[in-house]
């Protein structure tokens, strides 16, 4: 299938999945030009894909990719001679969960350090009041007070951030941060010497908000060094410089602390979530290290929690075991079988996925 010449992304240069495409692409070599949104251009890209998200592909022939997790695998089918899939049905499997666990389980700490803490929601309000509201008929300083408020509304209040959770949600990037750390002083790239798409699946949050971010940025540079000096190379590596390189054929047993809190955060997590759909209720209930929280369900999470689920059940059995038998928890969560799948709502999608499906916005 032919490739436009440029992409153009809509998006914003501080946005977690715009940051996470942008790396990707410039890894992969693919010329793009960033469409920085304004209110209109982000309800027109809407109106087009039938999704209010961000970034937005515009393709050819009016078409367009939306989902940074599946504008990837699109990409990787149309220029798979410098690709980010492990060979190892083992490694492939686990940098797959690790990009679920980027997109979904850090989005939350991501937001908060924006905007709970005042250097930096008075930063990003600035900055969208200028960039993406620009376009608003309004004085300067009510756009900047519409927009913390609305993203303080949506991504705190409204996503179970209370005095009562601050700390542990705080202590999710903490927690994250250290396990990075332990990997990435011993070895460039999360699976080995070559990037994969578990570093560009954790590229999200590590980019645009945690070494951007004022407060998160002071604590990666001060607590977790690798990972500062990891998020500044991947923006400048070159997938093509790594196609001799062999992808790795077991995870490193550094991997081991990050592992963990997937099994024992994550994907119970994503696992209230979807039980919580499927029995019709429209909030659940999560116990995070004795620090309960009270959460609006979310169908996108549900439809990538089925898929993770599926993709175990269809690894080989010999790859099932190598999992099991270090990671018994993943396999118990991923071997129940898909009773009630989620249904995609959203017309927005990549022009090669017969699915829609619902995401969160900015």
């Amino acid at each position: 299938m032919a490739m436009p010449k440029v992409l153009k992304v809509h998006g914003l240069d501080l946005s977690y999945f715009t940051g996470k495409l942008e790396g990707y692409l410039r890894g992969k070599q693919i010329p793009y030009e960033l469409i920085e949104m304004d209110t209109a251009d982000f309800k027109r890209c809407g109106k087009a894909t039938g999704v209010a998200q961000m970034p937005q592909v515009e393709w050819i022939n009016g078409q367009w990719l939306s989902d940074t997790t599946l504008i990837i695998e699109f990409l990787e089918t149309l220029k798979p001679e410098t690709s980010v899939m492990p060979e190892h049905a083992t490694l492939r499997f686990i940098a797959q969960l690790l990009e679920d666990f980027g997109d979904e389980w850090l989005w939350r700490p991501a937001l908060y350090y924006r905007w709970a803490h005042a250097q930096d929601a008075r930063l990003m309000s600035h900055r969208l009041a200028d960039g993406m509201m620009r376009d608003v008929p309004l004085p300067f300083f009510m756009r900047r007070w519409a927009i913390l408020n609305r993203q303080r509304l949506h991504f705190l209040w409204l996503d179970g951030v209370r005095k009562t959770t601050a700390k542990r949600i705080e202590a999710h990037y903490l927690e994250t941060l250290d396990a990075l750390e332990l990997v990435l002083k011993k070895q460039p790239f999360l699976l080995g010497q070559r990037p994969t798409l578990a570093d560009y699946g954790l590229y999200g949050s590590m980019f645009r908000h945690f070494f951007c971010d004022p407060t998160p940025a002071r604590m990666m540079r001060t607590r977790a060094p690798a990972v500062h000096e990891w998020v500044a190379r991947l923006w400048n590596t070159t997938l093509a410089d790594y196609n001799n390189a062999p992808f790795a054929a077991q995870w490193p047993g550094e991997l081991t602390p990050l592992l963990n809190i997937v099994c024992e955060e994550f994907l119970p997590y994503m696992q209230a979530n979807e039980q919580a759909i499927e029995q019709g209720t429209r909030k659940f209930e999560f116990d995070s290290k004795g620090v309960q929280f009270k959460i609006p369900t979310q169908r996108y999470r549900a439809w990538r929690y089925q898929r993770l689920k599926t993709r175990y059940q269809a690894l080989p059995y010999s790859s099932q075991q190598e999992i099991n038998t270090c990671f018994p928890e993943l396999g118990t969560a991923l071997s129940k079988p898909v009773t009630c799948p989620v249904e995609a709502r959203i017309k927005g999608l990549p022009i090669t996925t017969p699915t829609t499906m619902t995401s969160r916005t900015w």
